[in-house]
C-alpha cells in the first residue's frame, strides 16, 4: 500500500500543498520538531511518491495562450503498441500538457493550451490529426476554470 502517513505527515503535507516555498525550519516551527525531522519525513514521502517534486506553475494566459480545450482522440488499435506510439508522438506538441488513456469514447483525452482558436485549430489539424493512428478527434473549449485543487490531506 505504500508509505503510512501520521499526523505530523498530514501536518506537513497541509503546509507544502498551501505552499511549496516554505523553509522546512518554518515547517519545523509550526510542527513543534527539528529541521532534520522534517528533511527526512519529505524525503520520505518523496522515495514512497506520497508526493512528487516542487515546481512553479506557469499560468498559460501569462504567456499569450488564451485558449484551452480539452481534445478526445479515436485510435486506430491496430497493435498492442498502438497507445505508447500515440503518447510519444502527443509528447511531442509542447502546447500538449496533458495526455490520459480513458475509458468511453475516445482512446486519449489531451488538455491542450492555444494562443488563439486559429491557433488551436492549426494545432488539431497539422499536428494530432496528422498522427495515422488518430482516426477521429472531438474538441471541448474550456470557457472558464471553475476550480483547480490538489487532493486533501485527511485528519
Amino acid at each position: 500500500m505504500g508509505l503510512k502517513i501520521d499526523s505530523l505527515d498530514k501536518r506537513i503535507l497541509s503546509i507544502l500543498t498551501r505552499d511549496a516555498r516554505v523553509p522546512f525550519l518554518e515547517i519545523a516551527r509550526k510542527c513543534n520538531v527539528s529541521g532534520a525531522a522534517i528533511h527526512q519525513r519529505v524525503n520520505q514521502m518523496l522515495s514512497n511518491k506520497v508526493v512528487s517534486g516542487s515546481q512553479f506553475n506557469v499560468d498559460p494566459i501569462g504567456l499569450g495562450y488564451g485558449t484551452c480545450a480539452f481534445v478526445g482522440l479515436v485510435i486506430n488499435l491496430k497493435s498492442v503498441y498502438t497507445h505508447n506510439e500515440v503518447f510519444k508522438k502527443i509528447s511531442e506538441v509542447p502546447e500538449i500538457t496533458e495526455c490520459h488513456h480513458v475509458t468511453g469514447k475516445y482512446s486519449l483525452f489531451v488538455k491542450i493550451y492555444a494562443k488563439s482558436n486559429e491557433h488551436l485549430r492549426k494545432l488539431i489539424t497539422d499536428k494530432i490529426q496528422a498522427i495515422p493512428e488518430i482516426t477521429n478527434t472531438e474538441t471541448f473549449i474550456s470557457l472558464e476554470v471553475g476550480f483547480q485543487r490538489q487532493l486533501p490531506v485527511e485528519s
